[in-house]
């Protein structure tokens, strides 16, 4: 490893199934005053929201809701909690839903003692907290953004059709606590399950197909993407497989807390792609991923050959005997896109509401970033959106 760093992640976690009574050994450490914080209403469906509030009350206490956070949080619905969570004079943010419901949490933390607008603030200008962070705790729901022990928080602006995400610098941020109870995914429709187990996939290879140096950061990251391989195929034929979707839970947090970007100068450019489709059209942000993923790598590959081809190796399991380096690396891409196709992901973005008019704003929209193997100008950008259609 070539790279110099620090590491801290601060998160606790609890794990398995009934992990929501741990809830008694965190809440005695916060006030009184706590917001809880959930989405559309399926935890109220599926029994979380009752289990969650009967522990809040045997702590004993006294609970504000802020309720409907969308999949994809604006910032109308952050102005929106603020009001809320200053009410209440908020002691404690509890997240109890999937990645943006946790997302959303960070960015109220943040938030609530900030005497800026926190858009501009911390989505347009990337400034730090500068005032009290509150603290987050989470009950995860969903799995895929590895939220639950990560620093970052997107936030959509449809005004002006940006979606953004700022991952914080400060550990503060972090949750301080998340709950993760596979049997908790169990009702979701497959759809979101595989959006899900893409997002996981994705932000390894962001973090993955950057660098050039032997990195044991690399080593993790495959070892992470064959497990999931594995998980999510077994998933795929049987949602309610616990052991698989306990695995893909776990490989979740590990792809994300930031953990196998040490060392790593990190990509990130199919997340931007795919967030600026994300903010145009409201799309899943795992199938806007899986959406642009194919024609960016196919146009990055010369220029990160020599990891491509071990990516298909050690990953896809490629055999290189007698073939050339892009060959073996070709072959590992068209492995990818056969696994995504046997998951059912979307594979273009018109199938996710984009048309051709909105090309250029979506160029316009997608922010460039200087990590991976290389550095797109707006043509290559719209180029590849034109082949992800």
């Amino acid at each position: 490893m070539l790279g110099d760093f620090s590491y801290c992640n601060p998160t606790k976690l609890y794990f398995g199934a009934g992990a929501v009574k741990h809830l008694n050994d965190e809440l005695p450490k916060y006030g009184k005053n706590v917001v809880l914080i959930y989405g559309g209403g399926s935890v109220k469906k599926n029994g979380i929201y009752d289990e969650v509030v009967a522990l809040l009350e045997s702590n004993g206490k006294d609970v504000a809701e802020i309720a409907g956070v969308m999949p994809n949080p604006t910032v109308e619905k952050l102005y929106e909690g603020m009001e809320i969570a200053r009410r209440h004079k908020a002691d404690l943010l509890l997240a109890v839903g999937g990645g943006s419901v946790c997302d959303y949490a960070k960015a109220l933390a943040v938030s609530v003692n900030c005497d800026e607008d926190p858009w501009e603030k911390y989505y347009l200008r990337f400034d730090e907290p500068t005032c009290e962070v509150l603290p987050v705790g989470c009950v995860l729901t969903m799995v895929g953004t590895g939220s639950e022990m990560n620093a970052g928080a997107v936030l959509t602006n449809h005004k002006s059709k940006l979606k953004i995400g700022h991952v914080f610098a400060d550990e503060k941020v972090m949750p301080r606590f998340s709950v993760l109870d596979p049997t908790y995914t169990l009702t979701l429709p497959h759809y979101q399950m595989v959006a899900g187990i893409y997002d996981i996939f994705s932000h390894i290879c962001e973090q993955y197909f950057s660098g050039e140096d032997d990195n044991t950061s690399d080593y993790i990251a495959e070892g992470l993407m064959r497990s999931l391989l594995h998980s999510s195929r077994i998933a795929n034929k049987d949602m309610k497989d616990y052991e698989a979707r306990s695995n893909i839970m776990w490989t979740a947090t590990w792809a994300l807390n930031t953990l196998i970007s040490r060392g790593k100068s990190t990509d990130w450019m199919v997340h931007m792609l795919g967030q600026a489709v994300g903010a145009y059209t409201d799309a899943t942000h795992g199938m806007t991923l899986a959406a642009v993923t194919m024609a960016y790598f196919k146009h990055i590959l010369p220029f990160g050959l020599a990891k491509f081809k071990r990516f298909a190796v050690n990953v896809f399991d490629v055999d290189p005997t007698g073939k050339s380096d892009a060959e073996v690396a070709e072959e590992g891409l068209k492995a990818l896109e056969s696994w995504m196709r046997e998951l059912g992901l979307v594979m273009n973005i018109s199938e996710l509401g984009v048309t051709e008019d909105m090309l250029e704003g979506l160029a316009d929209a997608t922010r460039i970033q200087r990590g991976g193997y290389k550095i797109l100008d707006r043509a290559e950008i719209i180029e590849i959106f034109k082949e992800s259609m």
